[in-house]
């Protein structure tokens, strides 16, 4: 009898297995943007760039001298601490996968490690768009006031094409964070390694160059923050965009290719 049925099933006309609709990437974003604020480090990190930019505005009023009551003199003190706290950002979300233990649960819901990893480029990248917005709104904002208050006329020295290269620099300084998360998959080493890159690589570079002829220069190919600052003070030559390119290439695409590489093939429990 067994038998019989067993045959009598195999007859039967299979139905095709229905394919589960995947997850837009549109919705992983939103759900990576809440995951950002979600947690109270998180929440703080993100919320200490507006407390930094408001102080960083009243320092400016407060110390800076009548001439230096510009546009971009506050633009730079309120983004230069957005230039530090966004790397942060996208570092601490891509290592929370590993750090929380959470990526299980991530890439069950989202088994493309590549459209996660993508959704969290995209969502830092969304907060950094946003922060910078608002450090040109405080800027603009602390320049009428202080301008006001020194009696001095409202200086606008920021064009729309420096403006867009400031948001270019940012950019980079955030895509630095993206490199080490992937490549370390460690909150804390990447926290590390981030601050050693930052603080003390520029000054054993800059010390390099003024000791070593060959090296003077080399820099502007190699050395990041230094090829960086052309893009906060204005770029004016096709050989600072290609100093740019150089360290770009050098210290982000070049080991965020292997970083990806590790987040594909890693384990995650």
């Amino acid at each position: 009898m067994s038998a019989t049925l067993a045959v009598e099933a195999d007859r039967l006309p299979s139905r095709p297995r229905a394919e589960i609709p995947q997850v837009p990437l549109s919705r992983v974003v939103r759900v990576e943007l809440r995951k950002m604020f979600d947690t109270r480090s998180g929440f703080w990190l993100i919320a200490s760039i507006a407390i930094t930019g408001l102080v960083a505005t009243m320092a400016t009023v407060a110390f800076a001298p009548d001439e230096d009551l510009t546009f971009y003199t506050f633009a730079k003190a309120v983004g230069f601490p957005i230039t530090v706290i966004l790397p942060m950002v996208a570092l601490l979300s891509i290592t929370s996968e590993w750090s929380q233990r959470s990526g299980l649960t991530t890439f069950t819901y989202v088994a493309s490690r590549r459209r996660v990893i993508l959704a969290k480029t995209w969502s830092a990248v969304i907060v950094a768009v946003a922060s910078m917005l608002f450090a040109f709104a405080v800027g603009a904002l602390g320049n009428l006031v202080g301008s006001t208050i020194a009696g001095t006329p409202t200086t606008w020295d920021v064009s729309v094409g420096h403006a867009a290269t400031i948001v270019l620099g940012n950019l980079i300084s955030l895509s630095i964070g993206t490199m080490l998360g992937m490549l370390l998959l460690s909150s804390a080493g990447g926290l590390v390694v981030y601050f050693v890159l930052v603080l003390l690589v520029p000054n054993l570079s800059g010390l390099l160059a003024t000791s070593q002829s060959w090296y003077h220069d080399l820099q502007p190919w190699v050395d990041l923050p230094f090829a960086q600052t052309n893009l906060f003070d204005g770029m004016h030559t096709g050989a600072q965009w290609a100093h740019v390119a150089s360290a770009v290439s050098l210290w982000v695409v070049v080991p965020g290719y292997f970083g990806l590489r590790r987040v594909m093939r890693s384990e995650v429990r």
